[in-house]
């Protein structure tokens, strides 16, 4: 019975273990994000001067219909992250027609990332107000095989623009809002070892001096490239995930298992030699 009572408290403890390990990975919005600080208030035009956006903040940019607008956001291991913008359209009278906007991801090697789901492209109709688009991609791994294009730790740019627009309407202004909501994938997308270092470009749009008279840039923003941007407590090993707790309490359960049956098959004890009677 001793032993029984021990399994039963042991079994207690490891469900109480899983149930704290799952909720760990539940979807929890960043302090910042509450907090509604907002990062930036432009957009770059291609990779090299893309905007550089805080973890938790949403970036703003005012722009023109046609153009192509470029924001960097960091993601570390074990994230997983949907990418959304919304745009304001210009005023109805102003539009001769419908609008197709869409959203592309690509990592810190430029390449382009599929998305699990979400509307990645939509049209806009005349009488459409603003239009909402989202992309999320798979979870964030360590390491992954050469030939695989699954996302790795890094910078990853979004790049929002209208890919098919009445000629007369390329050029009324529009205002985009975008941000990336990201949370902890679990130690199910775990794998074994990781990147020497993340695949943030050592690119910056400006290198903090004017060409012609030699004088530092007086904006900040123009001095932040997308090399400038990571996680808020840096970028972690990829050692280390609650895959590692699931295995100790695997381990755990089946040591426990095992003295269980064996104390069930070795059953009260060998019988006495004393005869009945004596």
């Amino acid at each position: 019975m001793r032993i029984i009572r021990t399994l039963a408290s042991a079994t207690l403890a490891c469900a109480a273990l899983f149930a704290g390990t799952g909720g760990a990975a539940a979807d929890s919005p960043s302090p910042d994000a509450e907090d509604g600080k907002s990062g930036p208030t432009r957009a770059g035009t291609g990779f090299r001067d893309a905007a550089a956006v805080p973890p938790g903040r949403s970036a703003t940019a005012n722009a023109s219909s046609g153009d192509y607008l470029y924001w960097v956001f960091p993601l570390d291991t074990g994230q997983r992250a949907t990418f959304k913008a919304e745009v304001e359209l210009p005023e109805q009278s102003a539009r001769h027609g419908d609008s197709t906007w869409r959203i592309d991801v690509y990592d810190g090697l430029r390449r382009r990332q599929p998305c699990m789901y979400g509307m990645q492209s939509r049209v806009a109709t005349e009488d459409t107000a603003s239009v909402e688009l989202s992309c999320t991609l798979r979870p964030v791994r360590s390491l992954t095989d050469p030939w695989s294009a699954h996302p790795l730790p890094g910078s990853y740019y979004l790049r929002l623009t209208a890919v098919d627009a009445p000629e007369k309407d390329l050029g009324l202004p529009v205002r985009a809002q975008v941000e990336a909501v990201t949370k902890d994938a679990g130690g199910a997308h775990a794998v074994d070892g990781a990147l020497s270092t993340p695949l943030t470009p050592g690119v910056s749009a400006t290198d903090g001096k004017d060409a012609e008279d030699g004088e530092e840039s007086a904006s900040p923003e123009a001095q932040q490239g997308p090399a400038a941007v990571e996680p808020e407590d840096g970028w972690s090993s990829g050692r280390w995930s609650d895959r590692w707790i699931w295995t100790v309490a695997g381990g755990v359960l089946a040591a426990l298992g095992t003295l269980g049956g064996y104390a069930l098959a070795r059953g009260p004890g060998r019988p006495s030699r004393m005869p009945p009677g004596a």
